[in-house]
């Protein structure tokens, strides 16, 4: 009985990270213990099908500590007509990728991004990113304490986004912006 509760006690301890837009070789940045891909198609047992931002992710809630997207969020539309209604699959996907993060996760995210030509030129590139786009999503904190952007978070829930994140870091690299997000969630979350 000992070495059983031993096992599940190391079993709670092993870390989870998700990529998105995968393809078959999943981004695990974080050395989780675990790495699951999400992708629109399927490449094997570590790559789970699923059109994000269109249908839930097949995940539980709070179960992830860390979710990527390196070169993704900017082929996700930012509105579609679907069964008689405006949708938003940028705002879903945000969504879900809170969902899945355990309080405190990690939403890292890479994306080609407004000014560059960068963002624009991939005739596969539906969403344009700004700097202050994470606004909508994150509470932006400047180096005084005060918010940045507050009405962004009002804005983001109006719009859809139901979770809530603190930017811990935006950077730019060339032409992609660099997001570290970090999910706000009470720990009573995450489900036994």
């Amino acid at each position: 009985m000992l070495t059983t509760h031993f096992m599940d006690r190391e079993m709670d301890r092993r870390t989870l990270s998700v990529d998105l837009g995968s393809g078959p070789d999943p981004a695990n940045p974080f050395s989780a213990d675990d790495v699951i891909g999400i992708d629109s198609q399927s490449f094997g047992d570590v790559v789970l099908q699923c059109w994000i931002g269109f249908e839930p992710l097949p995940l539980a809630d709070s179960c992830a500590d860390a979710v990527t997207a390196f070169d993704f969020l900017e082929h996700l539309p930012r509105c579609i007509w679907k069964d008689d209604r405006l949708i938003n699959p940028f705002v879903e996907a945000m969504n879900e990728i809170w969902r899945i993060l355990k309080p405190g996760g990690i939403f890292l995210a890479r994306t080609p991004a407004f000014p560059h030509p960068e963002a624009f030129q991939d005739p596969t590139h539906l969403n344009i990113i700004t700097d202050t786009t994470v606004s909508y999503f994150a509470r932006r904190i400047s180096h005084d304490g005060t918010p940045v952007d507050p009405w962004g978070p009002e804005l983001g829930r109006r719009y859809g986004f139901v979770g809530s994140f603190d930017l811990l870091h935006q950077a730019w690299d060339g032409s992609h912006l660099i997001w570290k997000l970090q999910a706000c969630k009470p720990v009573e979350a995450i489900r036994a």
